[in-house]
Order: structure tokens, then sequence, then C-alpha cells
């Protein structure tokens, strides 16, 4: 941006959007209705046609007025306590399906582990009373007791078969018709669509479940080593797969794609905590770290080859934790009631004549009840295999997990075929009922491939990208900045920044960047690399401003690590938040021009420059778009680690803001309640009657930099909602955003265009016969996408490693009315609008920058920031925990894109 724009983002005072309204005035407020989802208006037909496969696999029902009959569950205890374990209730009606075969008919039924079971056919009885017993192969205790539970001779400790009874109650609850699975098409009830759907994908997973699997969802994995791959800090990543029914414009078909968990790695408790803690040695182990990381995992005794729950550690190590013995009575052959005080450690070496290498000064794994405690050595013990990894995977062990996932299109096509073959469906018993059978060859579809936009760079000079890519070689940027005022600093010993600011420079010339000599170069001292990341920011902070006369326009940083550095955190929030200067953090492996290149990418867009346009923006002819004032926004909310409720979620929204560019973006970031998907903030009424929401935010912006003019057109891209919460999209988020602009006095609601866009999904393309994936710009609307709703599948990137995953567009709403063709290629074509990059984003820019944005102000908030805005009443275990809020960017930088 040149100094005019710069000194017009730092108005003062915005213009409102509307003439002042008199304080006695009250702004009436339109109805606003619920909506529904619109329907399909047709087909695309531009681009040139290819041949695909897709992971689809045709289900045909030869008895479609079979009818689903739903019975309601409850299994208790004798005792009249429920059952909550799915484990558990799966043994019982199994059991109760063996024991009663013939009160219930022989009927077999799907059961979902909690509280439904489904037959074809009704049960002879509406309501059903069972009497289930299971028997187990256990010990009385695993290990010594506290108590004193254990003899001398440890006869108590040898397995008994120890009888369970559970009370079983069934009863009919509803009736599912199986030709609600295929009625999709003819305009069936969309519930009714998914309870028939529901109840096949039950089946698919007990199926799943009687082979042993770990399930996840409709995913389940197995016992495999040969599926097994090691991660890292204990993880084991699986691969399994994924199956599902799904309804489609060729009728029902089977989803079968490849699929990956992690889980911990099973083996010895002691291997698994020094791979955990990242440690070699044993006498390094963080106890209390390890106690919360193994608490309620499953292991397996070596002693006596039974499975226990681990419920903590002992209070003293195994060689100082007594318990109580009962001795044994040579003449009488019984304890006699004689009792003697001894350890763990002594019991297991002396009496059960077990050696010990490690143990004595351990502590012990808790295995019993909560007031009988029963302890056993740590190395005796060994983790059980597919207990799912539930917390977060650092930085390190997502690249390795994604690397060692990755499959070639063509292997990928043989491990789905071999799976459908090997899982032999078609014999289920309940599917056969149904005569479901299903194809096992891949389904084929026909697609289009869009011709990529061409593009506009420096001296409007035109650039053709090729295969989803293009470079800016012997070109120069479409607008350039200046840069008089910067620096470097270095939080790295290991690289050098003169070479870096050299190159900087005369790569900035090639590409029409002026960049003066840096005013100072900031080494970080020795003595500093060892304080907290806090500090040391604030030191380079201290050392920094005393050598430069003023604010710089820009920073650069180098970062000791190239991910995950605990100083890019504090080093954002200090620019960003509190000092209001554009930074650009690096940590360079290998610096050449390409490097360099994209680097000043960054800096350029973060500067107010921009890269390269649209040839069709840059001519302004954009259909639907070039002649009425039309904003694009992304949306999507970033959630904190699995099981950390402390963690607040961060909704960002990015919006264009300089008409009719589609180009340029800023954004504006919240904080709101903790895994909360729905964004709270877009309208946020104050009790002094204004606005702090995140669409006022964004409205008076494209306002001010639109040169006056009101968005009459909102595109809207949604990331990260599932199918279900659509209906929360359009009539909870959407009336947020039309109330935002209604309260700064407008009564002409804006035209909006919703589409939700998914990347969490198992479809995928191929190429027929060929070995490559699709090339960018691949488009599917026909065969395999909802028979009735409006979406498609759209592979815009170049996918050059692995398998390509496309996007899932789902039009949700279009008052501005798209055709199928101008809304595919304008999606396509925002495809290439990401100013950070050379290559076409694997969905629209705007939800990348969402996504990045909010990943970037995510930094800001560290543990440390948390645990000071938690009140004692949250830590002692109330329910409400306070939403800490994001620090505000400084208006120096709020305009900018600043998440490049």
């Amino acid at each position: 941006m040149d100094k005019a724009g710069k000194e017009k983002d730092k108005s003062p005072s915005l213009p409102p959007l509307s003439p002042n309204i008199p304080p006695n005035v009250k702004v009436e407020q339109v109805d606003l209705l619920k909506r529904s989802i619109i329907s399909r208006p047709g087909f695309g037909t531009s681009g040139r046609h290819i041949s695909l496969l897709t992971n689809h696999f045709k289900a045909s029902i030869k008895n479609p007025d079979e009818i689903f009959y739903h019975y309601s569950v409850s299994i208790h205890y004798e005792d009249g306590r429920a059952v909550y374990s799915k484990g558990i209730g799966r043994k019982v009606i199994d059991k109760l399906y063996q024991t009663y075969y013939s009160e219930l008919a022989g009927k077999r039924f799907a059961y979902d582990g909690a509280n439904s079971l489904y037959t074809v056919g009704p049960l002879p009885n509406d309501c059903l009373g069972f009497t289930v017993i299971l028997e187990e192969s256990i010990g009385k205790r695993g290990g010594p007791s506290h108590n004193g539970s254990l003899s001398e001779s440890g006869k108590k400790s040898k397995h008994s078969l120890q009888a369970k009874t559970f009370k079983v109650e069934i009863s009919h609850a509803t009736k599912v018709p199986l030709k609600f699975s295929s009625f999709a098409l003819q305009g069936a009830e969309p519930e009714r669509v998914q309870d028939a759907l529901k109840v096949l994908d039950i089946i698919l997973r007990q199926e799943a479940a009687n082979r042993g699997c770990l399930l996840v969802r409709q995913s389940f994995f197995h016992d495999d080593l040969r599926m097994f791959t090691d991660v890292g800090g204990g993880v084991t990543g699986v691969r399994g797969f994924h199956s599902s029914f799904r309804p489609n414009l060729g009728g029902l078909s089977l989803n079968m794609d490849v699929s990956t968990t992690v889980i911990l790695t099973p083996g010895p408790v002691l291997d698994f905590l020094l791979a955990n803690q990242n440690v070699r040695e044993h006498c390094y182990i963080d106890w209390t770290k390890a106690k919360k990381t193994l608490k309620n995992l499953r292991i397996k005794a070596r002693h006596n080859n039974m499975e226990f729950k681990i419920r903590g550690f002992s209070e003293n190590p195994c060689h100082k934790q007594f318990f109580t013995l009962k001795l044994k009575n040579d003449s009488r052959g019984d304890d006699g009631g004689e009792t003697s005080e001894i350890t763990v450690y002594e019991y297991f070496t002396k009496h059960r004549s077990i050696e010990l290498a490690h143990s004595a000064f351990m502590p012990c794994l808790d295995v019993g009840k909560p007031k009988r405690p029963s302890y056993l050595p740590l190395e005796l013990c060994s983790l059980v295999p597919l207990q799912r990894y539930t917390k977060a995977l650092s930085s390190m062990q997502k690249a390795s997990l994604i690397e060692k996932s990755r499959q070639k299109p063509l292997d990928r096509i043989q491990v789905i075929t071999d799976a459908v073959r090997n899982y032999c469906y078609d014999d289920n018993p309940l599917l056969t009922a149904c005569g479901i059978s299903i194809e096992k060859q891949l389904t084929q579809v026909d697609g289009r491939v869009l011709e990529a936009p061409k593009l506009k760079v420096g001296g409007s000079e035109d650039c053709f990208p090729c295969n989803g890519r293009w470079n800016f070689n012997n070109k120069k940027l479409f607008r350039a900045t200046r840069i008089d005022s910067w620096a470097l600093v270095n939080f790295s010993a290991s690289c050098d920044i003169s070479y870096i600011s050299r190159e900087l420079i005369n790569c900035g010339r090639n590409k029409g960047i002026h960049i003066e000599r840096p005013h100072t170069l900031i080494e970080e001292d020795s003595q500093s690399r060892i304080a907290g990341p806090v500090i040391r920011v604030e030191r380079m902070f201290e050392q920094l401003m005393t050598k430069l006369p003023g604010p710089p326009e820009f920073l650069l940083c180098v970062l000791p690590e190239r991910k995950n550095s605990d100083i890019y955190g504090p080093w954002k929030k200090k620019c960003l938040s509190s000092l209001g200067i554009v930074t650009q953090c690096i940590s360079p492996i290998k610096i050449n021009n390409q490097y360099i290149t994209n680097v000043l990418l960054k800096i350029n867009s973060k500067l107010g420059g921009i890269n390269s346009l649209l040839a069709i923006e840059h001519s302004r002819c954009i259909p639907l778009i070039k002649d009425t004032p039309t904003m694009i926004l992304g949306m999507d909310v970033s959630h904190g680690s699995p099981g950390r409720s402390d963690i607040p979620s961060i909704a960002a929204v990015v919006g264009s803001r300089s008409w009719p560019l589609i180009s340029r973006y800023r954004a504006a970031v919240r904080t709101q309640s903790s895994k909360v998907e729905m964004i709270e903030s877009l309208f946020k009424p104050l009790a002094n009657g204004e606005d702090d929401g995140i669409m006022r935010e964004l409205l008076l912006d494209f306002y001010q930099i639109s040169n006056g003019r009101k968005p009459s057109q909102i595109v809207v891209f949604r990331d990260g909602v599932n199918d279900s919460q659509f209906a929360q999209v359009m009539n909870i988020e959407l009336d947020q955003m039309i109330k935002a602009y209604q309260h700064l006095g407008e009564v002409d609601v804006p035209k909006f265009t919703l589409i939700v866009v998914q990347k969490n999904h198992h479809t995928k393309l191929f190429q027929a016969g060929a070995p490559g994936n699709v090339p960018p710009g691949t488009v599917v609307d026909t065969k395999v996408v909802h028979p009735t709703k409006y979406d498609f599948f759209m592979c815009s990137h170049a996918g050059m490693i692995g398998t390509s995953r496309p996007a899932h567009y789902h039009v949700l709403l279009d008052e501005i009315g798209f055709s199928p063709d101008d809304l595919q290629n304008l999606i396509h074509s925002l495809s290439y609008v990401n100013q950070r990059s050379t290559t076409a984003s694997s969905t629209v820019a705007p939800v990348f920058y969402a996504h990045l944005a909010a990943h970037q102000m995510g930094q800001f908030l560290t543990f440390e920031d948390l645990s000071e805005t938690l009140s004692s009443e949250t830590l002692s275990g109330q329910e409400s925990i306070p939403v800490p809020q994001l620090p505000r960017l400084h208006e120096d930088v709020a305009g900018s894109m600043f998440f490049c």
C-alpha cells in the first residue's frame, strides 16, 4: 500500500454506513425467517471432460420394503447401577443372543453399543426382559492389596471364574423403513433418510466390532502390526478403513476409504514412559506427568496374564510400599489368621520368585478400587493394544504421521478394493436379509477440468499458471511496496543474518521492491538464550529500541526452530498487539532464490502490496460481482487441544476489503467458549448499545476501503462444520450477520450466498487409467453428489505427494443467483488469490486465510496467560470457565494481512 493508503487506514473515525440516527429513533429490524437449504439448480458444463473413478461402491437393494425395528435397550448391573461401558454392553448383548436364541426367534440384530438395537422384522414381543450372566477368568486381586488380601502362598491371586449378573430390558421404539435410504432422490424427508442410513452404518460398525477392531466413529482399526507405524513419543499411527453408506444421484453407495488414527504404542509400560517423555534412563522419568498420562489406561500383567485398568500410583516406591500378608501355617495348611507387614517389592521377589530389575525405587501401579488399592510393579505391566491416543500431537508427530500415511493413487485404489472384497459385506446376515449387495469395483464418474485463471503481475504482464503453479522468475510483483526503515533480529545461533539481509535486498530489487539497508542487525546474546521466551523477547526489544531512530516499518525475525518455536507467540504478540509493527518470522534451512522470493511475497502483502491479481478482477469482469459491491467472507473456528476445556476456541473471519478486487482481505478474530463451533461474536451488542462484533469491524473496513460503497451482496465461505450443523449456520450465524448490518442503521439487507467448505470427508477422485492425481481444477457435480442438495467436489490444487483430497462445497443459500458454472469458476479463481504462495490452494483463499488467522492469533494465548485468568472457582471444579479475550491488534496493523 502506498503512503496515502496507509494514512487512510489510520483514519481515527470511520464514516457510518448511513446518516446518524437520532437517539430517540428505534431501528425496526425485519423478522428473520427460518431458512431451508436450497436444492440443486442445475449442473455445470464448462471445462474439458475427464473420466474419473471414485471410492464409492454401488449398493443394490433387492428388498426395499423391508423394515428395521428399532428397540430401546437398558442394561443394568444386578444392584441396579446402569452400564455405561460400550465394551461391556457389547459383551452382554452378544451373550444375550447366545443364551436366548429361541426367545428371540433367531433374529439377528445390530447394536449401537449404547441404548439401541435394530432387527429386520419384529421380535416376538414388544417388551422383553432378560437376565444375562457373564463369567470372566479373573483373580481376586491383581497384586498385593493395601488392606491385605493375599496369602503367603498367593492362592488368592490364582485365576477363578467370577460371574456377573446383568438385567437387560428391550422395548420397541419405532419402525425405520429401509426404502428411505434410497428415497432421497425422490425428495423423502431428510430425517427419515438419515434414520435409515444410521441403521446401515450401525451394521457396519458392529461388523467391525465383531472382528475385535478399535472403532472411531465410522472408521475401524485392526490389531495388526503391518498396519502400525511409529510416530514418536510413545505414539503409534494405525492404518484402518472408513466405511459408510451414502445416498447420491446414482442411488445408494458404500463409501470405503483408508483412514488413520493414533494409539498408545503397545508394550511394556516403562518403554512407553521413556518414549513419551523422551528420556533415556528410568531415573529421569517425571512421575507426576507419568501418573496423569497413565490414568485409566488398560494394562496386562505379565505374571498372571490378566488385564486391569490403571487407577493411579502407590504413595511410596515399590520397596517401601507395605501391605498386610497373611502367613501360611505349615502344620494346618491354612493361614491361621497370622499376618505380616511386607513390601510389594519383597512379595514379588521372594514369595513369587519374580526378578524385578528396575521397580524397587519406582511407584507401583494401582489397579484396585478407590478404597481397596491393589499394586503391581511397573515392569510387570504392558499396555494392551488399540488404546486410542486422544491428546494433541506435536508438530513432529503430525509431520511423521502425515509422511508415513501417504499413499499414491494407484496404491490407495488397490488397498480400498481389496478391503471391500475381504470384508465380504454381502455375507452379513442383516444386509443379506435386506437384499443389499455391493459391487466390488470403484464407481466411474464424469468430471470436468476448469481452465486455470490468468493472472496479472508487475507491469500488467500476463502470467499463465501451469498445473496449479506459477513463479516470479524474471517477473515483478503487481504492486510492490517500498521498505525504508526495518531491522533484523536473530534468535538462532546458527544463522548468518548479514547474508540474509543482502539476499533479501537483492531479490527484492529483482521483484520490484525497493529495500533500504536495515537500520540494525541484532544477535541474541548467549545468556538470554537460557531465559524464558517472554523474557527473551523483551530483552531483544530493549536492545532494538536503543538502536532505532523510531518505530520501524517492518521487523524480520529469525527463529531458532522451524516449527513450534516458543518465541513465536510472544514475538507476534509484542509486535502486532503492543507496538503495531509488521513482522515476518523465518527459520531458514536452505537459503536460495526461491526461499527468499516466498519470504518477500509474505512481506509485500503484509505491508499492503499486491503480488498478483486475477486478470478478470484487473479488468473488472467477474460475473455478478463486477457491477455490484460484493464482500467475500471466509469463516473458521480453531479449537484447543483435545481434552482441554480451559483452552478457548478462536473464531476468525476474513473479509475482502477493496471491491471490485477479491484478492485483498482483513481478518477479525475473537475467542469464544471452548469447543463451540458456532461463531458467537458476529454480532455482539454491549450494554451501552454499541456493537463490538466481528461483522461491524469488517463492514466498516469494507465501506472505508471501497470508497464509501456498502456491500449489496455478501458471499460467505464457512469452514469446519458438518452436515448436522448446516441449519445452525443458516439460522443462527446468518441471522447474526444480518443483525450486525441492521445495527448500523441499514434497512436493505444484502443478498447472501452461503457456502460450506468441507475437507474432512472420505470421497477421493482418481484418474481412470492414469497413475497420478487428478489435475488441478477438477470438478465433479454428478453421480456421487447429494441427490437433491446443491453440492459438488473440486480439487483446485496439484497433488504432488500422496492422494489429493478434493474440497466438498455445499451451497446452502444463493440469493445472489450464481449459475453453477459462474459459481464453480469463482471458487476455482479464489484458489489462485493466495498472496503468500505461487500455487493454487486446496480451498478458497478466504477460508485458508481464516484458518491461518485463527491459528496465528491462538499463539497469543499461551498456557501461562490462561492460568492467570482462570479463577480459583474454576480451578476448584466449577462448570463455568471464563473465556480470556484476545488482545486486539494495534491500530497500525489492524488492517494489514498480518496472517500472511
